[in-house]
């Protein structure tokens, strides 16, 4: 195979792509106005989500162009950062404890879950194990592919569960009377054009940074901190137009649903109980830990909730904005969880998953 010429290695995106693109975009943006217009908590992630799952599932072929997710990203890390002021700083003294709790949590709820799927579906060790795991999905599926395990089933399961809990925790919070009812006055108010410009140059800076350093999800948290940082000195008063973070909510919607693109109806159906199954059992140990915590401490309720609940980082991250719930107790934590999961995972399936010389067999 010839190698790609320099001149085309810059190339614009065909035009089959480009469409591809703006399909994705058009029915996430449909699906959130929908569920925004009903009133729905959570409605415009919920919305696009689920109406882009669907078209996925469908067969339409969905898609999300990288400088589109990291441009989605980057707004929605400017957009948590924020919201953090001196008051959100209150409850950090709790964190190494709820962070303790946080990791032996997803070591309970892997083996758990791995434990279910093998003795009720009969998947293989590594398999389950990786499925057990919460987030890291890229890594996950790397891994998967390197020790010959069921990828395709393993990301059924990872993506059902980030599906489920995008689309039913805000509304849970919402009914129940959990979340807060109206936002921080820091989100309300915009910053100005000069404050914007440096805001957005801060953020793609630190974000920048980050991803030379191999700093997981260095989009967002760089982006994050950024904006953080001018927020919590005072030197930035506001933030994005309302327009702009609700683009970004949209947009990590629209990615979470664009993930069924990558998964067949067939093999879909045929690991859905398993993906259900293993998703009650996750959620009744994250409930567990939840309660211990608030009897135990003075954190939000709310705030528990979404830090210790075994979805993506981005979509969580991105509820608990459209939420207005603390981003930096549920960033910390989720920041947390990925890094327990990326390192400790590879020893977990090494010492509990099938011998390699085994995966042919």
């Amino acid at each position: 195979m010839s190698p790609i010429p320099a001149s085309t290695a810059f190339a614009v995106p065909s035009r089959t792509k480009t469409l591809n693109a703006l399909e994705t975009l058009a029915i996430g943006a449909a699906g959130g106005a929908v569920f925004l217009l009903l009133n729905l908590p959570g409605g415009l992630i919920s919305g696009a989500m689920i109406a882009v799952g669907i078209a996925a599932i469908a067969g339409r072929p969905l898609t999300m162009p990288p400088i589109l997710t990291q441009t989605v990203l980057v707004l929605l890390g400017i957009s948590l950062g924020s919201l953090v002021s001196r008051q959100l700083l209150q409850h950090m003294g709790a964190y190494p404890l709820t962070i303790a709790l946080l990791a032996l949590a997803t070591f309970c709820s892997t083996f758990a879950s791995s434990i279910y799927l093998q003795r009720i579906h009969g998947w293989d060790q590594t398999s389950a194990f990786l499925a057990g795991s919460p987030g890291a999905l890229s890594q996950i599926t790397m891994l998967a592919a390197e020790k010959g395990a069921d990828v395709p089933a393993i990301a059924v399961v990872q993506t059902m569960r980030v599906i489920i809990l995008t689309a039913a925790l805000p509304l849970l919070l919402a009914l129940t009377g959990i979340a807060p009812s109206s936002p921080p006055a820091a989100a309300v108010a915009i910053a100005s054009p000069l404050e914007l410009t440096g805001l957005i140059a801060a953020a793609v800076a630190v974000a920048l940074l980050l991803r030379l350093t191999k700093f997981p999800a260095s989009w967002m948290f760089g982006a994050m901190i950024g904006s953080s940082v001018l927020h919590g000195t005072g030197l930035i008063e506001g933030g994005l137009p309302p327009w702009v973070r609700a683009a970004a909510l949209v947009g990590i919607g629209t990615l979470i649903g664009s993930r069924f693109a990558r998964v067949d109806t067939k093999t879909l159906l045929s690991h859905v109980t398993a993906a259900l199954g293993s998703f009650a059992i996750v959620i009744v140990i994250s409930a567990v830990f939840v309660a211990v915590i608030v009897l135990t401490t003075h954190v939000r309720f709310a705030d528990v909730i979404v830090a210790f609940a075994p979805g993506a980082m981005d979509a969580m991250l991105a509820l608990a904005l459209t939420l207005h719930i603390d981003p930096i107790f549920v960033g910390a934590h989720h920041l947390s969880r990925f890094v327990f999961v990326t390192i400790a995972t590879p020893g977990i399936v090494h010492l509990f998953g099938r011998p390699q010389e085994d995966v042919d067999d």
